[in-house]
């Protein structure tokens, strides 16, 4: 505290940067007091900040400070203990005093110093007995206290950490879980039963919570997964059998649920719901297996007579998804021998009629309720013996109650726009409609009379409304298309479901006719008459979309050969109601609905998405692409794709949709290869080419040119893309080279400053040069390799020269940086598609290799190793936000990292060291050309590349480390020639840098030996590769990796290291290689080893 004139001082600090409002203080008092986190020095005044300071704020900087410190995991074993041991001592004599966020901060310090130090000294493992200890002290504060040191050793043993190897966290749990889980679990019991009278209710959450985190703790090493609502199955040690036959274990908590402090009855539930889904193996007999249902069955019988607490939100989604595991942990028969099974079926099942009616209040936990009746219904048929099952009335009154809610609710939305409206999202449409088709097929006779019944008079009413001359009440309108709407959506989900419960398969399928006649003849309707003019309307969009819906589902499970020959009980009843006697006048009524849409919906994107992705489904199938061909409206399409026919090409909002379409098309015209045909479908396409190679550049540069370029960009992309052989292929370069390619060269010189020009173009390069299913492979005496590499390198070097000249932006990840990882990919994809010969460019003193390659090191170059690396930020950021006194009090929205950005800056990431991989595995030379200092840092990349999270990077960087390291054995260590000049350069750098491949051989081995590396065999090749290039720089690693592990497991390791080495030899043959890899795998499970 030298640099502070006073504890004073400090503590005004202190204040300013958990408290100001003004960012430049704050950042000013993080820089001063950043050294508390830094530097170990610090953490004697840390001490004495403890012990000192009045105000709270000082109090939370010196804690956060010590836990930075200490998951930095560099103090000694001797420090750590003596700031565990004072802490504990600390909070025994202050605790009750302190302000309850430093309390929590110094907990989670000694519990992090726990976990940390778990297997290196036992009394590290005395924290549990430490915390009792508090339990037993008079105060009642300190009995909180000690609940809370448990409540967090429990989440911190249960939650990995990124300082800590995968490994090493999932072995600490196990030991903590086998020593210690199930006596904290009984302390919580413990604890419960004492406070259920005398404790006020602020606190009775505590030991709830201490039981809550012992039933949620990682049992198999497979984490719960707290933001999905299905977790599944608690596996629970037997050990743990007693207290569930106990009944007072499951009776506490129903206890609590009746308290009427609103957190104190969720976590209740939320225990309860744990409970519910422990394994069913735990309990040795069937009677103790029932007797625990009993129980629980019982506790929410009486919630559902009494009602209690489900007032509140909260409570009533808890209890709804503790019904939703009944299903999900026990068999019908084990429910239904249960005494009282009648009644409680029958209370469900009201309870859930009324929830579906609160649509309003209850839309998001009707979800698991629905999910407790479809696995009831789908267990009947496997119900054994005469025991009734209670589903048969049961369950039709659900279904009804479902459709009848969904049908009021389109009134209720309308009349409120503050409700959100369900058919917009397709996620909320799924999760509703998920579980309803097992409940409708379960009577389906009964279903489809009630779905019948509705829809036929909604289809009456919205004939009429087609043939009136005006409009009328546009708001009567738009509620009979959102109820057409919700029965449609209904009708889809029962059709993407194909299961016979309760009746054959053929009157299944009769009734699926039945249903589907009416949608297919509400397509005939939708666009006729007055409904042809609202297009515009949103109730109108959200029906077509349904019905797109419900055509996907149809297709999928009725249209095709197999399935035209398994359902003709279903094509003979549609060919009785609509004259629909097999898939091809289907298909032909499916592509007229698609035709209609693109003609008419031409901004409304979302439709348009919708019907593309139809449309690319059909065309995707070998057989229905082919019946799609012999369609006349197909032929219309392939045959007039221009703007007047299909105005949303037009729309520049839907210019994405356009790759879409022509990908649709050009896969269509593909299946036949008539170069008469690609010809013919291309005239569009070169009409609008010609034009703008006539337009002057001052007119180039105007909005009309640039939009009919970006267009004709993406069409052309989505062509490329349905270009999978050869013959195809040759086709589309025919065309477009070399007449077509200069309006790229020019397109990208002028419009270099407009990403919103040149990200298309390059896109298509990046698809138009990619060899995917070999199609870029040229006849022998061809030079279109040759010729296509040099466009490449054109339009590299023409983007690449002017990119660099123009200045940086506020956004310039969009301005630049996007730019520029589409370029490297694009080179990338030439450089290893297998098509050029690139010693053809150098013999011939052909520049177009050299350039490329020039102009693409100065883009990567350009751009700061911090934002290639920005990938990992996000990840530091979050783990920062845990362990930083910095940032241990702001919320996320203050950090400097922007989710935002993640997912592009990530692009950039892999296309840099995707790019590095070529050039290391395939052009060597020219990084070795290099000077020093661009190697070096190029290399230094490739080491932090390896460190990063994505383990596709990391595999790269580890190829381009084992051609470095790989060139260098077989030309300067083994080579017997005479040194080339990349050998003499590769000598040089090395020399000026010894300590490259040193460090880059000591993180591969970290990486191996402390974490949890998925891509393993990758990273043994380069570990091989640098051993070769210097035993000794093997041999001071291996020392120096042995002094730093305890001196009694020394001899151990050393006897690793030396199988390690065993029957290796000095080569880098590949039988070498696997030997070696099979070598290490060992090493890493022997190393760690305890």
């Amino acid at each position: 505290m030298s640099s502070m004139e006073s504890l004073a001082q400090l503590e005004v600090l202190c204040e300013k940067l958990y408290n100001s409002r003004d960012s430049a203080e704050r950042a000013h008092a993080e820089s001063t007091l950043k050294c508390f986190s830094e530097n170990s020095e610090y953490i004697s005044q840390c001490q004495y900040i403890l012990d000192n300071a009045s105000t709270p704020y000082a109090l939370m900087l010196a804690s956060s400070s010590l836990l930075k410190q200490v998951s930095d995991r560099s103090l000694s074993l001797q420090l750590r203990l003596d700031i565990r041991n004072y802490v504990i001592n600390y909070l025994a004599a202050r605790g009750p005093k302190l302000q309850n966020f430093v309390i929590v901060s110094l907990i989670q310090l000694v519990c992090r110093i726990t976990k940390f130090g778990w297997f290196d000294d036992d009394r590290f493992r005395e924290t549990v007995k430490e915390a009792t200890d508090f339990l037993s002290l008079a105060s009642q504060d300190h009995y909180f206290i000690g609940l809370k040191i448990l409540n967090s050793l429990v989440m911190e043993m249960n939650q990995a950490n990124t300082a800590m190897p995968m490994t090493l966290h999932r072995k600490t749990a196990s030991s903590f879980k086998d020593q210690f889980l199930l006596q904290i679990f009984q302390i919580s019991l413990t604890s419960l039963n004492q406070l259920k009278s005398e404790a006020p209710d602020d606190f009775r959450h505590v030991p709830l919570d201490l039981a809550l985190k012992c039933l949620s703790f990682d049992f198999v090493g497979s984490p719960v997964d707290e933001s999905s609502e299905e977790f599944g199955t608690v596996q629970l040690p037997a050990s743990w059998r007693p207290l569930l036959q106990d009944p007072s274990t499951v009776q506490i908590f129903f206890d609590y649920y009746k308290v009427n402090d609103i957190r104190v009855s969720k976590e209740a539930l939320e225990c309860l719901v744990r409970l519910a889904s422990v394994r069913r193996s735990i309990f040795t007999d069937d009677p103790a297996r029932s007797q625990f249902l009993s129980h629980l069955m019982s506790g929410t019988k009486e919630i559902l007579l009494t009602g209690q607490g489900l007032a509140d939100h909260d409570n009533y989604h808890e209890f709804c998804r503790l019904l939703g595991r009944f299903k999900v942990n026990y068999q019908l028969s084990e429910l239904a021998s249960v005494e009282f099974y009648g009644e409680w079926i029958g209370l469900v099942a009201e309870f859930t009629t009324r929830s579906l009616l609160s649509w309003q209040w209850a839309s998001n936990s009707v979800y698991y309720l629905l999910s407790l009746w479809s696995r009831l219904v789908t267990s009947v048929p496997y119900l054994k013996g005469e025991t009734p099952s209670l589903l048969d009335d049961t369950v039709p009154k659900i279904t009804e109650g479902f459709i009848t809610s969904r049908i009021n609710s389109v009134q209720a939305i309308l009349a409120d726009n503050s409700l959100e409206n369900p058919l917009d999202s397709v996620e909320v449409l799924q999760d509703q409609l998920e579980f309803l088709p097992y409940l409708c097929r379960f009577k389906y006779q009964s279903s489809s009379l009630y779905i019948i019944n509705i829809m036929e008079p909604l289809l009456q009413a919205y004939t009429e409304r087609s043939r009136l001359p005006a409009p009328g009440d546009a708001d009567e309108l738009s509620v009979i298309e959102g109820q057409i709407a919700w029965m449609v959506h209904i009708i889809a989900a029962i059709l993407k479901i194909r299961q016979t419960v309760g009746c054959s398969q053929e009157s299944q399928e009769l009734i699926d006719a039945e249903l589907s006649a009416r949608v297919l003849q509400l397509i005939s309707i939708a666009d006729t008459g007055l409904h042809a003019q609202r297009y515009q309307e949103l109730s109108k969009q959200r029906l077509d979309r349904a019905i797109l819906i419900f055509v996907q589902n149809f297709r999928r499970s009725y249209v095709g050969d197999q399935a035209m020959h398994s359902s003709k009980q279903l094509y003979a009843r549609l060919s009785e109601l609509l004259g629909l006697n097999d898939h091809l006048v289907l298909l032909n009524v499916i592509v007229g609905k698609i035709a209609t849409n693109l003609k008419c919906y031409a901004e409304c994107e979302d439709v348009i998405d919708h019907t593309l992705s139809l449309f690319l489904e059909l065309a995707s199938g070998y057989m229905t692409g082919k019946l799609l061909l012999k369609l006349e409206s197909v032929k219309f399409i392939i045959a007039n794709h221009s703007q007047e026919n299909f105005p949303f090409l037009a729309e520049y909002s839907c210019s994405r949709s356009r790759t879409t379409f022509y990908y649709i098309l050009g896969s269509l015209v593909f299946m036949e290869e008539s170069p008469v045909k690609f010809r013919t479908f291309m005239e569009p396409l070169q009409r609008v080419s010609l034009t703008l190679e006539a337009t002057a550049d001052a007119a180039f540069r105007t909005d009309v040119a640039k939009r009919a370029f970006i267009g004709w960009m993406r069409d052309l992309r989505g062509i490329a893309m349905a270009t999978n052989s050869r013959r195809t292929y040759g086709l589309l370069f025919d065309w477009l080279y070399p007449s077509r390619m200069q309006l790229l060269l020019r397109a990208i010189s002028l419009w270099t400053d407009e990403p919103e020009v040149t990200t298309p173009l390059l896109k298509f390069m990046c698809e138009f040069v990619l060899n995917k299913a070999q199609r870029l492979t040229f006849d022998s005496s061809s030079p279109n390799g040759i010729l296509l590499f040099r466009e490449v390198s054109k339009i590299i070097v023409a983007y690449g020269s002017r990119i660099l000249l123009l200045p940086n932006g506020t956004d310039i990840y969009g301005s630049k940086y996007k730019g520029i990882w589409i370029s490297l990919t694009v080179l990338s994809r030439a450089l290893c598609g297998n098509y050029v010969n690139f010693g053809v460019f150098e013999l011939y003193g052909d520049r177009a290799l050299a350039d490329a390659l020039d102009i693409s090191l100065k883009m990567t170059l350009s751009i700061p190793l911090s934002d290639i690396l920005a990938f990992r930020k996000i990840f530091d950021c979050f783990a920062l936000s845990k362990w930083s006194p910095m940032y241990l009090s702001l919320p996320v929205s203050r950090c400097k990292c922007k989710l935002g950005s993640y997912f592009g800056y990530s692009k950039l990431s892999k296309a840099y060291f995707g790019y590095m991989e070529v050039l290391f595995n395939n052009h060597i030379r020219f990084v070795l050309n290099l000077d020093t200092n661009t190697f070096v840092h190029i290399v230094s990349s490739l080491e932090s590349g390896l460190k990063g999270l994505d383990t596709a990077i990391s595999t790269q960087c580890a190829s381009a480390i084992d051609s470095l390291a790989a060139f260098y054995f077989n030309n300067v260590v083994a080579g017997d020639g005479p040194p080339s000049p990349a050998s003499l350069n590769l000598t040089r750098h090395i020399g000026e840098f010894p300590s490259l491949f040193p460090q880059i051989l000591k993180t591969l081995f970290e990486i191996i030996l402390f974490e949890d590396a998925g891509n393993q065999w990758s990273l043994s090749r380069p570990i091989l590769s640098l051993i070769m290039t210097s035993e000794q720089m093997f041999s001071d690693l291996r020392a120096h990796i042995l002094a730093s592990q305890p001196v009694d497991q020394q001899q151990r390791l050393s006897q690793c290291f030396d199988k390690l080495m065993a029957d290796v030899n000095r080569n880098l043959e590949p039988k070498n290689r696997d030997r070696f890899t099979q070598n290490l795998t060992a090493f890493r499970h022997d190393f760690r080893l305890k």
